[in-house]
């Protein structure tokens, strides 16, 4: 009896003791850049925060379906990575909460204007030029010129040779959109893509998808985010990757807390170590990933793509990332481009 006793007392002990002293649940970090820089990212804030973390990688507009369908009940804390125009939205639409980081004073300019813009409910975390990668190996097998612009894409010698991800799942395609529509005006934007359309491929779900495609010869031509491509290239694919002539836009890669998270102080934390130099070079330079760290202090790798030699567009993330202007063109899009006869 006494034994029992104890054993009661020691279960009230344990039932009363503060949040702090049980354990904690998981940070559920959604994860939208690639697939090793989300584990290898985890993995390093984990060993150093002492912070476990569930990590689920999806492409980015998978996760902005998935927070959005999870408002009433957040499952994740954290969204990580990918382009600000869906974080933007996700801002608009209050599911990501304010916070602004101690971090921000050593970020470049456009990256804390990018969190101004979303009201702190966002911070950029790299920056990713839009452009064109393809397959030398593939285009001289089969007699196909190089190209370097966007107007050459439209060429009927390159039927079925060209690969795009599909806006409403990838982040990557959705500013595609958005750059062409800036770059040359709706009307004529919509034109380019109803005549491009003939000779895409397939349209992925994830924006990665056509870089690992161009690498391995399945297709000649991809869109996508050039550090993603010269990526393939140090790793020795007969891959090459070029802004196009015309112009081009840009990504900015970003990092949002989910409101209504159950570990807002570990989300908190998990931000500040994004946009530090050692977490941005642990997933930039380390891994041959070859976008532009926000951190000033992050390294720049000299195979990184030279902004300075490109005609990069005045992309206006505020209002290509919100709600209604986002909603508008990719219904568009589906109407007029994919659904589009070839």
């Amino acid at each position: 009896m006494r034994l029992s006793l104890v054993g009661l007392a020691l279960t009230t002990a344990l039932c009363a003791a503060p949040p702090a002293a049980q354990a904690q649940a998981p940070l559920t970090v959604y994860c939208s850049i690639l697939e090793e820089q989300c584990r290898v990212g985890v993995a390093a804030f984990e060993k150093a925060s002492g912070t476990k973390v569930t990590m689920v990688r999806k492409s980015t507009g998978e996760t902005l379906a998935q927070i959005r369908a999870e408002a009433s009940n957040p499952r994740a804390d954290i969204w990580w990575g990918g382009p600000g125009d869906s974080h933007i939205q996700a801002a608009e639409e209050g599911l990501t909460a304010e916070y602004k980081s101690p971090m921000q004073p050593q970020l470049y300019d456009w990256a804390v204007r990018f969190a101004e813009q979303s009201g702190n409910r966002s911070t950029g975390t790299y920056l990713g030029a839009l452009g064109v990668g393809y397959n030398t190996k593939v285009l001289q097998s089969r007699g196909l010129p190089e190209p370097r612009c966007w107007a050459d894409l439209l060429d009927p010698k390159y039927r079925d040779e060209v690969q795009i991800s599909d806006p409403n799942s990838s982040g990557t395609a959705y500013v595609f959109l958005a750059s062409m529509v800036q770059l040359m005006g709706e009307d004529k934007a919509f034109d380019y893509m109803k005549a491009l359309h003939k000779n895409v491929n397939q349209y992925t779900k994830s924006g990665a998808a056509p870089v690992k495609a161009v690498a391995l010869g399945e297709t000649a031509i991809g869109i996508a985010f050039m550090h993603d491509m010269v990526t393939m290239i140090a790793d020795g694919a007969p891959v090459k990757t070029f802004a196009p002539c015309e112009g081009t836009g840009y990504e900015t890669g970003s990092a949002s807390i989910v409101k209504g998270g159950k570990n807002t102080e570990a989300a908190q934390k998990f931000v500040d170590w994004a946009l530090s130099a050692e977490a941005q070079k642990l997933v930039g330079a380390d891994l041959k990933i070859y976008s532009i760290p926000s951190n000033k202090n992050a390294p720049i790798s000299p195979d990184a793509p030279k902004l300075s030699e490109m005609k990069l567009i005045n992309y206006d993330t505020a209002k290509y990332g919100s709600v209604a202007e986002r909603t508008r063109l990719l219904k568009k899009w589906d109407a007029e481009v994919k659904s589009a006869p070839k």
